[in-house]
């Protein structure tokens, strides 16, 4: 059974919700619409548990692996409007101790677009440094680019959001994920978090590891870009641990629900009073690198940490802006559009093709509203 509602113009994505139970396609997930600021669809469904006790609720949240880079793109952008970063500037401005090792003219937009050469550590690390910040932050200032910087692109997995958090850190005095409560998710009444407060776990669903979910970490590991699963290794159940959920981790351990994601995103690039400037939209989702991916062999673009036109986003909308996450979860903005879309789900997929039936049956049940 889906719960929740649409407008009547979207009634169809209802059905196509519905279809990816009925294919066995999903456990549990929601799916929302934002357009012009007015929440248009808002739907969930399916349990919330591997063993299908707790049935998926309007708050249940799910970990959305990288689609919580784009709050992160979506925070920096907003510090750069404000004077308090620049894109073109070298990280060393506001972290000093990253100029070390070579690292001195790596600037911001070579981080956000995974250009850095820092796509993992080279030092051992556990997931307590991982969830304590200050260790794996460290660590990455005190290494040495893997690769040339601006070479090429290699996806930055998990040391994405500590290089980019940083930073916000450093000029805002505060964390990245008090800054985005505070700046993004409080604002807009919006359930996401970077750091999930104890008394909300019973609302974190249980996330569950399906056929071909985790290929592409031993992908990476076989491969000749190897670091961004290294040092913790990445596990596709680590967000059901507390630790994981109570760390901030912005690279991957965004907790939230569709329609939270589909708010931020509808609400950057349409409503009353959209969260930046459509300038500093622009200037944020200039094409920093359009090519191949070195780690995966696949083609990317990324602008100032968002993947745009993205396969991901259905390729109905030119001009899309979001991310992706691993095994399914996804959230974007379509400027011409006026909408941010927002899916999440539970049950963590892999397709040889790269390309999840489920977000692509939901996206075009969207666009055919349109």
């Amino acid at each position: 059974m889906i719960d929740g509602f649409t407008d009547p113009r979207f009634a169809p994505l209802r059905a196509a919700f519905a279809s990816c139970f009925a294919d066995g396609l999903e456990h549990g997930g929601a799916v929302a619409v934002v357009i012009d600021g007015k929440l248009v669809a808002d739907l969930w469904g399916g349990h919330a548990d591997k063993a299908r006790s707790k049935p998926w609720t309007r708050d249940t949240l799910a970990n959305v692996w990288s689609a919580s880079k784009g709050v992160v793109a979506l925070a920096v952008a907003m510090l750069v409007e404000r004077g308090a970063l620049r894109y073109d500037d070298p990280v060393a401005k506001v972290w000093p101790e990253f100029a070390a090792k070579g690292k001195e003219r790596i600037t911001l937009d070579l981080v956000l677009s995974h250009q850095a050469g820092l796509n993992g550590l080279d030092a051992e690390m556990d997931e307590a440094g991982l969830y304590a910040w200050h260790p794996y932050a460290n660590a990455l200032a005190a290494m040495a680019p893997l690769w040339e910087p601006g070479s090429r692109c290699v996806y930055h997995a998990l040391s994405f959001g500590h290089l980019a958090g940083e930073p916000i850190r450093r000029v805002s005095g505060t964390s990245v994920g008090r800054f985005v409560m505070r700046e993004i998710a409080a604002p807009l009444g919006a359930a996401f978090y970077f750091g999930l407060p104890e008394a909300l776990d019973h609302l974190a669903a249980e996330m569950i590891e399906g056929p071909k979910a985790s290929d592409w970490v031993a992908a990476a590991l076989a491969g000749p870009y190897p670091h961004a699963c290294r040092n913790p290794t990445p596990l596709a159940t680590q967000p059901n641990a507390r630790g994981w959920r109570a760390a901030e981790i912005p690279g991957g351990n965004g907790q939230s629900h569709a329609r939270a994601l589909a708010a931020i995103y509808g609400n950057t690039v349409g409503g009353a009073k959209p969260l930046i400037s459509r300038a500093t939209l622009t200037e944020a989702t200039r094409p920093r690198f359009a090519g191949i991916d070195s780690c995966f062999g696949s083609p990317v673009a990324y602008g100032a940490g968002f993947r745009i036109d993205d396969a991901s986003h259905g390729g109905r909308g030119a001009g899309t802006l979001g991310h992706s996450g691993w095994g399914g979860a996804v959230a974007f903005g379509d400027p011409a559009a006026r909408m941010g879309f927002a899916y999440v789900t539970n049950t963590m997929l892999g397709f040889d093709d790269g390309i999840d039936p489920r977000r692509q049956r939901l996206i075009d049940a969207v666009y055919d509203a349109l």
